[in-house]
């Protein structure tokens, strides 16, 4: 045992940490040597304890608390492991927070100097993005034919925002955002050329679809948002009001998504056809079929089966916007909500809250 001994320089350069942090750790009893020589006061340390060192670096990279360290090193694996996920949900809405702050700042900063962001792109791309994230947005104003749609009116009319589809234009992607707060769309798209600063706008959804048919019948179309958005095509421009408003953070969603508990891949036009007439519907889930009452419909199911409601509007909404003969539903639990993805387009997203049985 003596003999598999290693100074602390050469354990430090095992594990990736240095030789003062291990003499901190062993003054915070987190990780103690296996043997200080009485003479010198050296520390030596034994090869099994490389995996604890190790563990012990990569929790310190992600800046988890000391105390909250020692929990994880010495605590059961599920106990450990919800310490690690409570400390990334909390990281990931203070860096939600910071970059929102950010912009706030640069905005301000930069107003007087900052150019217009101007990019250009497929003129049916973004058609199609169009039709697939507006039926997300608000509808104020509209019949209520639940009680989801009823409650997404009244949003609206204390937050216009969520009638408005937000676009975010930088060098590398754009996105377009729609949400009423019982459903998400997400569409990002690749800009052909980009010049000016990054920013967004906010466009009131149904100004945005009317003009879906001029831009689908466009090669190219070239977006700058300004005080206004102006669109502009090979012969022709079109302008569009923007809204002043703050809109949710729904990065926030995004972002705190936990890995599912069930993923169900589903012929989608097929899952249509079984949702019915009735106001909610109810989604039984095994490991071979979705069913809806009496009918059934074959899947591929993987994780924990499930029984799970919907607003039938809304999912039948969010299943007309995706693209290809399949749908993945990424279910998390029955009152988080519900990823909606394709297989043949990855750049959009749909998220559907499900409804209380």
């Amino acid at each position: 045992m003596v003999d598999d001994l290693v100074s602390i320089s050469a354990f430090a350069r095992r594990v990736g940490l240095t030789p003062s942090a291990l003499r901190f750790y062993d003054d915070c009893g987190v990780l103690r040597p296996a043997v200080v020589d009485e003479g010198n006061g050296y520390r030596y340390y034994a090869p099994d304890q490389e995996p604890r060192a190790r563990l012990l670096r990569d929790l310190r990279e992600i800046d988890l608390p000391l105390p909250e360290v020692r929990r994880v090193l010495d605590g059961e694996p599920a106990a450990a492991a919800a310490v690690v996920e409570a400390h990334l949900r909390t990281v990931e809405q203070k860096a939600v927070s910071t970059r929102q702050a950010a912009h706030r700042i640069l905005a301000g900063l930069s107003s007087t100097t900052a150019k217009s962001p101007q990019v250009t792109l497929g003129g049916p791309e973004l058609a199609s993005a169009i039709r697939q994230v507006t039926p997300s947005a608000a509808r104020p104003g509209a019949e209520a034919t639940d009680q989801q749609n009823a409650a997404s009116a009244a949003d609206a009319d204390w937050l216009p925002a969520l009638s408005c589809v937000r676009i975010e234009l930088s060098e590398t992607e754009v996105t377009l955002v729609a949400t009423d707060r019982y459903r998400l769309a997400v569409r990002k798209l690749h800009p052909q050329s980009f010049e000016g600063t990054p920013g967004a706008i906010l466009i009131p959804a149904p100004a945005l679809t009317e003009l879906s048919r001029w831009l689908a019948a466009a090669d190219t179309v070239t977006l700058e948002a300004g005080a206004e958005l102006t669109l502009t095509t090979a012969g022709d421009t079109r302008v569009l009001a923007a809204l002043d408003a703050e809109y949710p953070a729904y990065q926030t969603i995004l972002e705190g998504l936990e890995p599912p508990a069930c993923r169900v891949l589903v012929d989608r036009a097929g899952l249509a056809d079984i949702l019915g007439t009735d106001e909610v519907v109810a989604l039984s889930i095994d490991q071979q079929s979705v069913a809806v009452g009496k009918e059934r419909i074959d899947a591929i199911t993987t994780g924990t089966p499930i029984r799970i409601g919907f607003t039938t509007r809304l999912l039948a909404e969010a299943l007309a916007t995706g693209v290809g003969p399949d749908v993945l539903l990424e279910i998390h639990a029955p009152d988080r909500p519900v990823v909606i993805r394709s297989a043949d387009q990855g750049t959009f997203t749909t998220l559907v809250m499900p409804n209380r049985l």
